[in-house]
């Protein structure tokens, strides 16, 4: 990994004045719902429609939300990857594989072959979209992504992008579609991959686990009103059972690595309780886990795209550094980086 970058849409604002605006009405001034935006973590959200100014969006159908996905993905993810190139010293005909994650929009022709013409990318260009795959879909992208360039011997962008401003729901009794909209913001992460770089990162290893038996504590259904996530409290419990054995037995074992020897952690901020319990089960210094706390702080949990985010605010080590990301399914995702 040799260049990165990230960007955010132009709408950027508190998270007490995204509830005084909007949400307070929304959800008709509910205690609990008001509690739920106060103790999200979030500071300030970035988001491509304004609820505040569009307050019809909880209405607009499915149609209407995919007409506005394009309309701001497409410059927005022409910035993010243009960034991650210039950062890496390559131009656009340079690329062999364009990889797009994104699971708040879609449309054909895709935003992958969009982007590679907005872009100047070279016809030749191969394409890969990664779909559905939510809040961890860095990961597994970033490992097809690295074996693309270890086969190919040529350089690869992966752009992770998501809207969720677009799918603003009715208005609910649901609490968890309050946390949903306390939590979720809009950003774009990009980064480059380029074989015998000698510089940046080698992804060295991805591993996965999938509890097939909680698949349904978090899900993003296809609705006529857009997407609908589906998030349960439960989340952090069935992380709590599964985090220690993915990272310490799958990821690092294999590389005689334990979790002392790490010296980075790159953990998607899904919430303040999600980073809470990765931190205590790993049993990690309380500073670890400072990049994501702060991304979360900033930014909001923005799905695919933020555990690029928080890649970006590592400091410099030059001992191995762990990314983890959670999703659907309920699946767990992390990634094994070093400096070659």
């Amino acid at each position: 990994m040799t260049g990165a970058s990230h960007t955010f849409p132009a709408i950027r604002t508190t998270q007490a004045d995204l509830w005084e605006g909007f949400f307070r009405e929304h959800y008709a001034g509910k205690p609990m719902a008001r509690r739920i935006f106060e103790n999200s973590g979030i500071s300030t959200r970035s988001t491509a429609v304004d609820p505040r100014t569009e307050k019809a969006v909880s209405t607009w159908s499915t149609g209407q939300r995919m007409s506005r996905y394009i309309t701001e993905a497409l410059p927005l993810g022409k910035e993010a990857v243009a960034g991650a190139l210039a950062a890496a010293g390559l131009a656009p005909e340079d690329v062999g594989l364009l990889a797009v994650a994104s699971c708040t929009g879609y449309t054909t022709p895709g935003l992958d072959l969009r982007l590679a013409d907005e872009l100047g990318m070279s016809s030749r260009v191969q394409r890969l979209f990664i779909g559905h795959m939510g809040c961890y879909a860095a990961i597994p992208a970033l490992g097809s992504v690295s074996d693309f360039v270890a086969s190919r011997g040529r350089p690869a962008v992966l752009l992770c992008l998501e809207l969720t401003s677009l799918h603003v729901q009715p208005p609910t009794e649901d609490l968890e579609q309050v946390v949903a909209h306390a939590l979720f913001a809009d950003a774009a992460a990009a980064v480059v991959v380029e074989p015998d770089a000698g510089g940046g990162h080698e992804v060295v290893d991805v591993v996965a686990i999938t509890d097939h038996s909680t698949a349904d504590l978090m899900s993003w259904e296809i609705t006529d009103l857009g997407f609908r996530m589906g998030l349960s409290p439960k989340v952090p419990d069935v992380l709590a059972q599964h985090v220690v054995e993915m990272v310490r037995d799958q990821l690092l074992a294999p590389h005689g690595l334990t979790p002392a020897d790490v010296g980075g952690w790159a953990v998607h901020p899904g919430g303040k309780r999600i980073l809470e319990v990765v931190g205590d089960r790993l049993r990690l210094p309380d500073d670890a886990l400072r990049p994501s706390y702060d991304v979360l702080d900033e930014c909001g949990n923005c799905s695919s795209p933020t555990v690029l985010m928080v890649l970006e605010r590592m400091p410099r080590t030059d001992r191995p550094i762990v990314a983890m990301a959670f999703g659907p399914g309920l699946t767990l995702y992390a990634a094994l980086l070093r400096r070659p």
